[in-house]
């Protein structure tokens, strides 16, 4: 896992949000992946192609996503923290 990413416009943006929050407000071409539902979708998100910047509401369970993937063997993840912060990040490069 790591902290700053150079070219998040290459990334995925992998939003841990439940699906009600993420509708209500969400980084444009993000992903949908609910905390909970990471276990089961776990082959998903290995077939990614690039980097993933995972993001949520306040930061808590971006942080614990991406201890997550790192460990099940998903090299390039970055927690990014609020989307609020990550639609900041990338809103000029893409």
């Amino acid at each position: 896992m790591k902290n700053t990413l150079e070219n998040p416009e290459k990334a995925t943006i992998i939003d841990v949000r439940n699906e009600w929050e993420y509708g209500g407000g969400n980084v444009a071409g993000s992903i949908n992946i609910p905390l909970h539902e990471l276990p089961a979708r776990i082959g998903e998100i290995k077939n990614l192609n690039g980097p993933i910047i995972l993001c949520c509401a306040s930061g808590n369970r971006s942080r614990q996503a991406s201890l997550y993937l790192s460990q099940h063997g998903i090299g390039e993840v970055y927690d990014g923290g609020s989307w609020l912060e990550v639609n900041g990040m990338v809103a000029g490069t893409r």
